[in-house]
């Protein structure tokens, strides 16, 4: 290429970052159609339909939670909490207790410091398809969405977000 013959770049570095621009999607994602980035999914197993942000500027997804009680079980960390969410197909209220244990703890920094969260397991469903994921707890009460899916777990399901779409696809796990 003329170009590259006159650019002071060596073209070994040139061809380098042409591919570090290209993404290897793999095959069972090429043929999935890309979510939008508000999904209507299922909390499970109470089975309320939330609205779930797709958001791959987060790491870790997100579920909203209250009243979190950390407590002790058999040597293991474990946590009680609250879920009250409004339900989009009825608008109606659920709440639920649960309890889980922890899989881990984050620190996340924001503009008021920094704050450590529990990472407990829960299951969602996404399309037509059951995902038992990992959570951060926090009280979403401000946020518009009570679940924000992070970047693992998009990762982990396989998930291609198109950020220009919202709303392709209705959660039908009918089956669990």
């Amino acid at each position: 290429m003329t170009i590259c013959s006159r650019h002071p770049f060596p073209r070994r570095l040139i061809a380098a970052t042409l591919l570090s621009f290209c993404v290897a999607v793999p095959p069972a994602l090429a043929e999935s159609d890309p979510l939008g980035w508000i999904e209507k999914g299922l909390v499970l197993p109470e089975r309320v339909a939330v609205k779930f942000k797709l958001d791959t500027g987060a790491l870790t997804s997100s579920m909203h939670a209250e009243d979190i009680d950390e407590f002790e079980k058999d040597g293991d960390d474990w946590v009680r909490f609250s879920v009250e969410l409004e339900d989009v197909d009825s608008d109606e209220k659920v709440e639920s207790t649960f309890e889980r244990e922890v899989q881990r703890y984050i620190k996340v920094r924001g503009a008021g410091g920094a704050e450590r969260r529990p990472v407990v397991m829960m299951k969602i469903c996404i399309g037509d398809k059951v995902y038992d994921e990992q959570f951060s707890l926090n009280d979403r009460d401000r946020m518009n969405y009570p679940v924000l899916i992070g970047r693992r777990t998009l990762e982990s399901i396989g998930a291609v977000v198109d950020s220009s779409k919202t709303f392709t696809t209705d959660p039908d796990c009918s089956n669990t």
